[in-house]
């Protein structure tokens, strides 16, 4: 029996089979002269368009690099014989049309393809589409979005090395400044503060080793694969990965335009999200002094903002837009994760989320306040100095003393640098001003404990002394990677080779694709004869 409901549901289905108004739109069918008109007939279907171009190499859009496809696939396809010399040569007229008109005050710049390529057909005639021949707006979108990621990677590795450069350059000076280091937010050993940079620059290196291998598997083309299964002409995809600087061809098709489109993006947002988390924690640092009466670690006052109201007070503002920046990364790669999270394969939800949520830009931001304020740090040695001898940092060196040059074994030497801790803040006492008396007592007693059979502090007052000295710390530690300032100074060497070589490697890469730019233009206008 068929139901009311049954029977308008019918009506509708006719409706949709009957009326014109359901017909899926072309994005050329409608003429716009403007690149917003372009842009805004395309977003009323919901078709893609480009939301963030001011993020590409040289301030490439997408226009400009799917023009960049344009001329790549025409060459392809004459060298491939599926279009003739005389197609080709006529094809090509029209791409450069396109090329030159946007350059005219009245110019288009559409990042749609139909809408892209109607400029072409309307130059040059309908025979213009066959430079569409086994492509489609999937693997020309996925190859555009790889090398605007391409791109931005590039930019990003640039700014990680311009900051391991200030990072081993502020080091080389502070070589001999000893500051305290903290574990679980307490003083807890001295070092030199360049011992600190370093690590901090050793994690940044990481991250190129770790954007060499993101890019490895990055710069492989997904062009030519059609929308994901290939097409029935024999495109050649290895000659279009290299005209268009890529290092080869991503090699299942759908893997190509579909699936390798969620885990490239997610690696490099994890990859920049790792760098802004260390970001946060080297700004935190930095800002822990700034809760301190006496600081010994500040910024210079002219990269300081004065209070509206209270004269003594100098806000470091660059530390909290650093800090900031940082977080607003960390918050984009988790956005840009969850655009990918839960949706099935093939759609465009996860394919641009990078750029359209401004990741990138975000990064870079973040990369130049804190060169900003890496430029702008003051450090206070003597105060630093003041620091570490108000507390009881080195008492771990005592112990050490004990054990390696008197054989006491360390827990009765830890035992016996407890209880002088202890006493010493119980009244007030600093390392300077401990009773040596009051440390022969105390070796008694943590002997005694133990039932060492030698309970005499087998320290003389110098010696006792000695080992309560900052410096005499940082001076006696041994092994690879110490604070030691010779230890120091062999890594900061070895780090600024590292650094030489990752750079290196960055000029290679860009080098690579200014030759591919050139090899194609070169290309491309053999095809009309130039």
């Amino acid at each position: 029996m068929t139901t009311t409901r049954s029977l308008l549901c019918l009506a509708i289905a006719c409706a949709w089979l009957t009326s014109p108004a359901v017909h899926a739109a072309n994005t050329a069918d409608n003429p716009c002269k403007t690149t917003a008109e372009c842009a805004e007939q395309a977003r009323k279907i919901g078709a893609f368009v480009e939301k963030t171009p001011d993020g590409q190499r040289h301030g490439e859009t997408q226009f400009d690099y799917l023009n960049r496809i344009n001329k790549a696939s025409l060459v392809m396809l004459k060298e491939a014989g599926i279009v003739t010399a005389e197609q080709a040569a006529t094809i090509a007229g029209g791409v450069r049309h396109t090329i030159d008109q946007a350059t005219q005050p009245d110019g288009k710049r559409p990042s749609d393809v139909l809408q892209l390529e109607q400029i072409i057909i309307d130059k040059v005639g309908p025979e213009a589409s066959l430079i569409h021949s086994g492509r489609s707006r999937q693997d020309m979108y996925a190859t555009y979005r790889l090398a605007s990621l391409r791109n931005h990677v590039l930019a990003y590795g640039d700014a990680l090395d311009a900051t391991r450069q200030r990072l081993l350059t502020l080091a080389a000076q502070h070589v001999d400044t000893l500051v305290p280091a903290y574990t679980n937010g307490v003083q807890a050993m001295p070092i030199s503060y360049a011992h600190y940079l370093l690590a901090y620059e050793a994690s940044f290196e990481r991250d190129a080793q770790r954007l060499h291998e993101l890019y490895a598997r990055l710069n492989l083309s997904p062009m030519g694969t059609a929308v994901l299964a290939n097409s029935g002409y024999p495109i050649n995809r290895e000659r279009l990965a290299q005209l268009l600087g890529f290092d080869g061809v991503r090699e299942n098709s759908l893997d190509a335009s579909q699936v390798s489109t969620y885990d490239i993006p997610l690696e490099a947002a994890g990859l920049v999200s790792s760098s802004a988390i260390r970001i946060g924690a080297f700004i935190g640092d930095i800002h822990t002094q700034y809760h301190q009466t006496r600081p010994w670690l500040l910024l210079d006052e002219g990269a300081t903002y004065t209070s509206s109201a209270m004269p003594q007070k100098r806000n470091p503002g660059l530390l909290m837009r650093t800090r900031e920046a940082a977080s607003d990364v960390v918050g984009l790669a988790n956005a840009t994760t969850l655009r990918a999270h839960n949706v099935t394969t093939g759609m465009t939800d996860y394919k641009a989320a990078f750029d359209d949520l401004g990741l990138f830009r975000s990064t870079g931001d973040m990369f130049k306040r804190l060169d900003q304020v890496l430029d702008a740090l003051k450090i206070n040695s003597a105060r630093a100095e003041e620091e570490l001898d108000a507390d009881w940092t080195t008492s771990m060196e005592l112990a050490d003393t004990l054990e390696r040059k008197h054989h006491v074994p360390f827990r009765i030497g830890h035992s016996f640098a407890s209880l002088i801790v202890e006493k010493a803040r119980a009244d007030g006492t600093l390392p300077k001003d401990f009773a040596y008396a009051d440390a022969q007592a105390l070796f008694t007693q943590a002997a005694d404990k133990y039932k060492w059979k030698d309970n005499t502090l087998p320290l003389s007052e110098a010696d006792f002394r000695a080992s309560l000295s900052p410096r005499a710390m940082v001076q006696s530690r041994k092994g690879t990677g110490g604070p030691q300032p010779e230890e120091v100074r062999r890594m900061l060497a070895e780090a600024q080779a590292r650094l030489k070589e990752d750079r290196a490697w960055m000029q290679q890469r860009r080098q690579k694709l200014v030759d591919a730019d050139v090899g194609l233009d070169k290309a491309f206008d053999g095809l009309m004869g130039r």
